[in-house]
C-alpha cells in the first residue's frame, strides 16, 4: 500500500484519538462541568453547579486573586450540600461583610500550601500509622485518615468530611471535592 493512500486513514485515526480524549489532558467532571487542568482553581470552580456557595464565599472573603495565583494549592472544596449541613443561618452570617475574617478562616482551613494528590495523602496516612496531620493555610491542623478506600478529613472539633472526587488537577494545584465543611478553631 502506498503512503499516499494511508494519509486519509491516518488523519481519521488522529481525529478519533483527539475526540475520544486519547491526547487530552486529564479532565474530570465536577458539578456538571468539565474541569480543565490548564485553568486555575477559581476559573474551574465557577463552572461547577455543585460549588456555587463555595464560589460566593471565596468572592465574599476576597480570596479570588489568591486562589488564581501561582500556588500550588490543594483545596478541599465543599459542595453546596456540604454547606447545607451547617446549622441554619451559618452561611448567610459568614457571608456578611462584618464577618469577612471569620469566613477567610473557614475557607483557608480548606487549603494546603502545595500540591497533594490523593495518592500522596494516602501515602502520608500510611507512613503516619493511619493518620496524617497537615497544617492548613489558616495555621490550624487538619487530620487525614482512611475509611476503607476513602480519604476522610477530621477537623479540630472531630467533625469528619470525606473526599468524594479526588485529584481534580488545576494549573495551580489540585482540588478534592468534600462532602462536609470542616471548621477551624474559632
Amino acid at each position: 500500500m502506498k503512503i499516499k493512500n494511508l494519509i486519509p486513514t491516518m488523519v481519521i485515526t488522529l481525529l478519533v484519538m483527539f475526540n475520544t480524549g486519547v491526547f487530552a489532558q486529564d479532565t474530570k467532571m465536577v458539578g456538571g462541568a468539565e474541569m480543565f487542568p490548564t485553568k486555575d482553581i477559581v476559573s474551574n470552580a465557577v463552572n461547577s453547579k455543585d460549588h456555587t456557595t463555595l464560589v460566593a464565599a471565596v468572592k465574599a472573603a476576597g480570596l479570588v486573586e489568591t486562589l488564581q495565583g501561582d500556588g500550588p494549592f490543594t483545596v478541599f472544596a465543599p459542595t453546596n450540600s456540604a454547606f447545607d449541613k451547617l446549622p441554619k443561618g451559618t452561611v448567610s452570617t459568614l457571608l456578611k461583610k462584618e464577618n469577612k475574617e471569620q469566613l477567610q478562616a473557614v475557607l483557608t482551613y480548606h487549603v494546603l500550601s502545595g500540591n497533594y494528590s490523593a495518592k500522596a495523602i494516602a501515602k502520608a496516612i500510611k507512613k503516619g500509622g493511619g493518620k496524617a496531620t497537615f497544617t492548613t493555610v489558616n495555621g490550624d491542623e487538619l487530620t487525614a485518615m482512611m475509611d476503607g478506600d476513602n480519604i476522610v478529613l477530621k477537623d479540630t472539633s472531630g467533625n469528619r468530611s470525606t473526599i468524594t472526587i479526588a485529584d481534580v488537577n488545576q494549573s495551580n494545584g489540585v482540588i478534592h471535592v468534600v462532602d462536609t465543611v470542616v471548621l477551624p478553631k474559632m
